[in-house]
C-alpha cells in the first residue's frame, strides 16, 4: 500500500514558493472561519523515521496563527502519566472546540512500537486498534474533526536522510536510541504500519498518506490536506452518524419498564441511633486505614455519587471526608458545564480529575448528567444520550483496567421524604443555599427521570463497575450502607494486586500500581 509513496514526487523551488503564499493566505483563512465554528481540529502525525514530521509542524505552525494551534509531543511518559490510565494524556492534548492540536505519534505510537519490538501479538495490536477506531469515532460523532497523516519514503531515501541527520549536530536529539532499530527494519515496521492504516482506515477518520522524500512537496501536500479537510467539515451541516454509531436503541414499547429499579428498593429500612453512631465510629476508623493502604500499594480510587436532589447525596460524602486525611483525596462537585468544559467533549471535564496512583477521587455528580440531567432537560441531542452508555461504559473499563477501584452510588428517596426535606431546606437559615428553584423544577419530572435511571443502570451496571443502589430515606442507614460498600470493596481490591486487561493496555504495555512490567 505505500508504493503510492515512492513515486518521487518533488516540487521547484519556484512553484513552492508560489504556491506558499497563497496556501499560507488560505490556510489563515480557514483558521479564523474554525474559531467560530463548535469544531475542534485533531492533527495526528506518525510514520518512519526521517520523515521530517518536525519540520512539517513548525511549517504548520509558520502558517497557522500559532495562538489557535497546540502541539503535543508523546515520546515519554512523565511519572503522573504513568499513574494514570492510558488516556489520561491525550484526553489532556484535546482541543476546544474551534482550535487545533497536532499530536506526534498520538494514540498510535506505542501500539505501532510495542508490536514492531514483539512486545505483543497481531491479535493483541488488533484489539488495542479497536479501541482506538471506538475512540476516534466518539471524538467525531462529538463534532471533532480527526486528520491523520502518515509521513513515508523508500529505504534507500530513509538511510540518505538519516546520514543528513546524522551530520547535522542540531539534529541528533530526534533520533532517540530506542528509534533507531525501525531504519534497520525497514520491511518488518513498514509490515506493522501497513497492518495499522488498514485496521484505522475508516471514513470518519481516515489516513492521508504523504510522500516525504522531497521536502517541499511534503510540506505543501500536508498544507493543502489540511485546508481542504477543515473546509469540507466546515461546510457540513452536521456530523453524519455512521450506522454502527454506538447509538442504544429503544426497547420495544411492550417490553418498556412499568416497575423499575428503584421501586424495588425497600425505603422503610433504618438503623437505631446506637447502632448508627456504633458503626460510624468503627468505619471511620477503617475507610482511614485502607486510604493509607491504597496510598501505600498506590491504587487509586474513584467515588462517583448521583441520585434524587436532596437523596444525602452531601452528608454521605462528609462522612468519608471527615474519616480520610484530607491529603489522599479530592472532591469534585459537579455543576452546569462552563464555557471551557463546554468546549470540549461532555467526559473531558471528569477525565482531566482522575486521581493519581494512591489517591482518591469523589465525584458529588458525574458523566452520568449526559443520560439523566441532560436527557430529561433536553441539554443533549437524542443521538448524543442514546450513544453515551456505550462511551460511559468504555471510560469506566479503562479506569478499572488501569487499576483503579471504582465505586459508583446512587442514592434514592420517596417523593415524600424529597418533599419534607425541601420543606425543611427552606426553613432552616444554614440549609437554604442547597434549594433553588430547579430543585422544585426537576420535582415535577419525577417519572421522567425514575425512567431515565432506570435505563442507566440497566446499561451500564456492568461487572467492572457495578451501581450500588442505597435506600436513602433515613440517613443513618444510608450512610452505613455507603462507608460499608466501600471499606469492603476496598480491602477486597487490597488484598491483591490488579493485572490490566488487554482492554487497557496497549500491546503488552502492563502496568502494575502505575509501573510499566514486561509482558
Amino acid at each position: 500500500m505505500f508504493e503510492a509513496t515512492k513515486v518521487g514526487r518533488s516540487v521547484s523551488k519556484a512553484d513552492y514558493k508560489e504556491q506558499q503564499e497563497e496556501l499560507r493566505t488560505q490556510l489563515l483563512a480557514v483558521q479564523r472561519d474554525l474559531r467560530a465554528s463548535n469544531v475542534p481540529v485533531i492533527v495526528l502525525m506518525s510514520g518512519i523515521e526521517a520523515a521530517g514530521k518536525g519540520e512539517v509542524v513548525n511549517r504548520l505552525n509558520e502558517w497557522l496563527d500559532a495562538r489557535g494551534v497546540q502541539v503535543f509531543a508523546f515520546w515519554d511518559e512523565s511519572d503522573e502519566e504513568r499513574e494514570r490510565p492510558r488516556y489520561w494524556r491525550f484526553w489532556r492534548g484535546l482541543p476546544p472546540r474551534g482550535a487545533i492540536s497536532i499530536l506526534f505519534g498520538g494514540w498510535y505510537q506505542t501500539p505501532i512500537e510495542h508490536r514492531f519490538r514483539g512486545d505483543c501479538t497481531d491479535a493483541e495490536l488488533d484489539g488495542e486498534l479497536n479501541n482506538i477506531v471506538d475512540f476516534e469515532r466518539m471524538l467525531t460523532l462529538d463534532g471533532a474533526l480527526v486528520v491523520k497523516f502518515w509521513f513515508h519514503m523508500s529505504e534507500s531515501v530513509q538511510k540518505a536522510r538519516l546520514k543528513e541527520l546524522s551530520r547535522d549536530d542540531r539534529s541528533r536529539w530526534k533520533m532517540l536510541p530506542d528509534k533507531s532499530k525501525f531504519s534497520e527494519h525497514y520491511a518488518a515496521f513498514e509490515q506493522v504500519a501497513e497492518r495499522v492504516i488498514l485496521h484505522t482506515d475508516r471514513g470518519i477518520s481516515p489516513w492521508y498518506l504523504i510522500e516525504a522524500g522531497d521536502r517541499r512537496y511534503r510540506d505543501l501536500t500536508v498544507g493543502k490536506t489540511l485546508l481542504h479537510a477543515i473546509r469540507s467539515r466546515l461546510a457540513e451541516s452536521g456530523t453524519e452518524e455512521p450506522q454502527n454509531s454506538l447509538v442504544s436503541p429503544d426497547l420495544p414499547s411492550s417490553l418498556s419498564a412499568q416497575i423499575t429499579v428503584l421501586d424495588q428498593l425497600d425505603l422503610s429500612r433504618s438503623l437505631s441511633r446506637d447502632d448508627y453512631k456504633r458503626e460510624l465510629k468503627r468505619l471511620e476508623t477503617e475507610i482511614n486505614e485502607l486510604a493509607w493502604m491504597a496510598y501505600n500499594s498506590r491504587r487509586s480510587t474513584v467515588l462517583m455519587f448521583e441520585g434524587v436532589d436532596a437523596g444525602g447525596k452531601g452528608g454521605a460524602i462528609r462522612r468519608i471526608t471527615n474519616s480520610i486525611d484530607a491529603r489522599l483525596y479530592r472532591a469534585i462537585p459537579v455543576a452546569a458545564p462552563t464555557d471551557e468544559e463546554k468546549a470540549h467533549h461532555y467526559l473531558w471535564r471528569f477525565w482531566r480529575h482522575i486521581p493519581r496512583a494512591g489517591y482518591i477521587t469523589i465525584y458529588d455528580r458525574s458523566w452520568y448528567g449526559r443520560v439523566l440531567v441532560e436527557r430529561v432537560e433536553g441539554f443533549a441531542s437524542d443521538a448524543e444520550w442514546r450513544r453515551a452508555y456505550s462511551e460511559i461504559n468504555r471510560f469506566e473499563e479503562q479506569l478499572v483496567d488501569s487499576g483503579i477501584i471504582l465505586l459508583k452510588f446512587w442514592l434514592h428517596i420517596s417523593q415524600d421524604e424529597q418533599l419534607k426535606r425541601f420543606k425543611d431546606r427552606e426553613n432552616v437559615p444554614y440549609k437554604r443555599y442547597k434549594i433553588t428553584e430547579d430543585d422544585w423544577r426537576n420535582r415535577e419530572k419525577w417519572p421522567q427521570y425514575r425512567d431515565a435511571v432506570n435505563e442507566m443502570v440497566g446499561r451500564t451496571s456492568t461487572r467492572h463497575a457495578a451501581w450500588t443502589l442505597v435506600e436513602g430515606n433515613d440517613k443513618p442507614y444510608a450512610r452505613i450502607k455507603v462507608l460499608r460498600t466501600i471499606c469492603e470493596t476496598l480491602s477486597q481490591a487490597l488484598k491483591t494486586t490488579p493485572l490490566p486487561t488487554a482492554g487497557y493496555v496497549p500491546c503488552g504495555d502492563k502496568r502494575i500500581n502505575g509501573e510499566r512490567k514486561s509482558s
